[in-house]
């Protein structure tokens, strides 16, 4: 070998170690990239284009598309609905109510809660607020494109494996809890009001998170307390993910959210006023949530289910997209503190009902979803002590 050419392989070496180490650096500690795998088209832009057919990306395999039937652009009605729970009712002592949301968190995962205390007008202003920023330019909204490092921002994807069927949705994510991950300059700035109505919301479904989770608590026989102190007493954690759903010209073929279930906490849902879309799955079936006015979609999570020892289940649920309208929906997630291990209570479990799960913290948990997106309820599943 030549000198030129141990030349040329010395670069050649220093360059692949280059870019193995930037390679690195793209990365967190988790393994996190902070890029996506291929360039991210904004779905609202697809849709907006008037497309006629629905790109391959968006279109599920045949086990995978929606099999309900749509009436005037709307999910067919349902005859079943989720459990309604009247939360002032049930504050006073109602044994009805009380039974009514135990039954709920064990046999569907969720229930609409009504007269919970957060003001129609802050529901509707929040709502309004980013409906109004998804009707933005596009370059508007650019300026608060996310990653996958962290998800915080605007987006269009839940997952990096490269090549994976997409889901028909844009969305932004954002931190309320803990205080340090709260950063204004990482809200959106318009519309104007965004942040001052976005910061009160946060403040009173953080509130609501808590009176859900002592109710909770207190019907799985332990003190009201003890559950919050299982995420974390104060410490807990608040974040949101705003979802749009464009009209979608092929809406048989694809969803705006693949099956899943959240992998957090409790998850406090403000559905589109205007248009139904969310499904839960309950044994062979999908039910249409038909979302009272005013009223919050309350769903347990996969955290719930493991402090409970699966006494609680958390529900795997799909939404539907439609041709005709647009939907906004706002979902607010109340979770443990991310680096506390979380497994089944003390309290709950016994010689003759063993612990079905093991310890993980929720930053570990997450990162099942957030590295392969939405997979039903295989997460929690696989998580499973082995016996």
């Amino acid at each position: 070998m030549n000198h030129h050419d141990e030349i040329k392989n010395s670069l050649n070496d220093q360059e692949q170690e280059q870019e193995v180490k930037m390679r690195d650096q793209d990365k967190n500690k988790d393994g996190l990239d902070k890029k996506w795998p291929e360039p991210i088209v904004r779905v609202q832009s697809l849709a907006e284009s008037n497309l006629t057919t629905l790109p391959d990306r968006y279109v599920k395999p045949p086990s995978q598309r929606p099999k309900t039937i749509t009436i005037n652009h709307q999910p067919e009605a349902d005859p079943l609905n989720i459990p309604i729970i009247d939360l002032d009712s049930l504050f006073s002592g109602n044994e009805d109510d009380k039974k009514k949301i135990s039954e709920a968190c064990r046999e569907f995962g969720f229930f609409q809660v009504i007269n919970h205390g957060v003001k129609p007008e802050l529901m509707d202003a929040a709502r309004e607020a980013w409906r109004n920023f998804f009707n933005l330019s596009v370059e508007a909204k650019e300026v608060h494109s996310n990653s996958p490092r962290t998800y915080e921002g605007y987006g269009s994807r839940l997952g990096v494996e490269k090549g994976a069927i997409l889901d028909w949705n844009d969305y932004y994510f954002l931190h309320f809890l803990p205080l340090h991950l709260k950063d204004f300059n990482k809200w959106p700035s318009l519309p104007s009001n965004i942040r001052e109505v976005m910061d009160d919301y946060g403040k009173e479904l953080v509130k609501l998170g808590g009176r859900l989770v002592s109710v909770l608590s207190s019907n799985l026989g332990l003190n009201e307390e003890q559950l919050q102190e299982a995420f974390g007493g104060e410490d807990v954690g608040a974040c949101m993910r705003v979802n749009y759903y464009p009209k979608c010209p092929r809406p048989e073929l694809a969803l705006g959210l693949s099956p899943h279930s959240d992998p957090g906490g409790i998850t406090i849902l403000l559905p589109d006023d205007h248009v139904a879309g969310l499904q839960v799955h309950h044994g062979d079936t999908w039910i249409t949530v038909n979302p009272l006015p005013h009223a919050f979609v309350v769903n347990l999570g996969d955290q719930i289910q493991i402090l409970s020892n699966s006494i609680y289940k958390s529900s795997e649920h799909r939404v539907l997209v439609n041709s005709q309208k647009e939907r906004v929906s706002l979902a607010f997630f109340y979770n443990p503190k991310s680096d506390i291990p979380i497994q089944p209570m003390q309290q709950l479990v016994s010689s003759t009902n063993p612990p079905l799960y093991p310890p993980i913290t929720f930053d570990q948990y997450r990162l099942f979803i957030r590295t392969q997106g939405p997979r039903g309820k295989s997460y929690v599943e696989s998580h499973v002590s082995p016996r």
